[in-house]
């Protein structure tokens, strides 16, 4: 757990350095209202509204369970897995298993942002979107299925039936009752950690004798995705390092989406150790099969 001093010395750099982190912050909240919000709310909505209809849970073969989850889950960008696999197993339609490994699984950047912002904006071509994206569902299926594999010696007991309670509010009001939470949880970690990284990237630039812009890229990567894609393409564009650099951060996801995993998994009572291993598995494949297709 990060010490109470830790907190404290944050509170007072970001007290020190108000424009520093007020920069970071409007980033943040500016990638947030142009990059995330306008194709993340309506799939989250959608999303959600076909898993509350009603339907007949019982009949639904293993497969087709795995199958829906990941489809609905892994093509709607962060966090729409999570809250998919949440919602599948509040539901019982998962196992406790099942929804831990699919949690890991069920886990990829929208297509639109891969295609057409990755690829064809940073990478030169919608082809090199295409490979990026190909390599993330890759390694996401080969693990899940590896996963399977390992725990084929274990019982993954069928989901519970979970117990429905009469409402009178409509699935799909009650479909963006819950995405509003969601849209809420991304925003606040997007602006919090955009504006932390700017903040420590700033210092340890001032302490130690390093590029201003490595360090920003490296800090940003970790904390925030999308911001670390911006810093690469701002200092790293053009070098033959970046394609790779651009593959490594988007494999990373940074914390701002981790905390948005991590707190819907919580919310739903799923382990997140799979989750953990997926994502040090795909760190080090993703970028391997990118470079091998590139």
């Amino acid at each position: 757990m990060i010490n109470v001093t830790v907190i404290w010395a944050l509170i007072i750099l970001f007290i020190i350095q108000p424009d520093v982190a007020h920069e970071g912050a409007v980033s943040g909240a500016q990638l947030f209202l142009h990059a995330l919000l306008p194709y993340l709310l309506p799939y989250i909505i959608l999303t959600q509204w076909l898993l509350k209809m009603p339907t007949n849970r019982h009949q639904k073969s293993q497969w087709s369970r795995y199958i829906k989850a990941y489809v609905l889950g892994s093509f709607g960008g962060f966090p729409v897995g999570a809250v998919t696999v949440s919602e599948m197993k509040k539901s019982g339609e998962l196992s406790p298993r099942e929804s831990s490994l699919l949690l890991a699984a069920c886990h990829a950047p929208g297509p639109m942002f891969i295609i057409g912002f990755v690829g064809n904006e940073l990478l030169g071509s919608v082809a090199n979107g295409w490979k990026l994206l190909i390599a993330i569902h890759l390694a996401n299926v080969v693990f899940f299925l590896l996963s399977l594999i390992i725990l084929r010696g274990h019982s993954i007991q069928p989901p519970q039936q979970s117990i429905s309670h009469s409402s009178k509010t409509s699935p799909l009001l009650s479909s963006i009752k819950d995405s509003s939470s969601v849209i809420l949880l991304v925003a606040t970690t997007v602006i919090f950690f955009s504006s932390l990284g700017n903040v420590l990237s700033h210092v340890v630039s001032a302490i130690f004798p390093v590029d201003m812009e490595i360090t920003k890229t490296l800090l940003l990567a970790v904390f925030e995705m999308t911001s670390g894609v911006q810093a690469a393409t701002e200092y790293f564009s053009g070098t033959a390092i970046y394609p790779l650099l651009i593959a490594t951060i988007i494999s990373i996801n940074g914390l701002s989406i981790h905390m948005q995993v991590m707190t819907l998994a919580k919310g739903a009572s799923i382990s997140i150790l799979p989750y953990i291993a997926g994502r040090a598995w795909n760190i080090v494949l993703v970028p391997l099969l990118f470079l091998w297709m590139y």
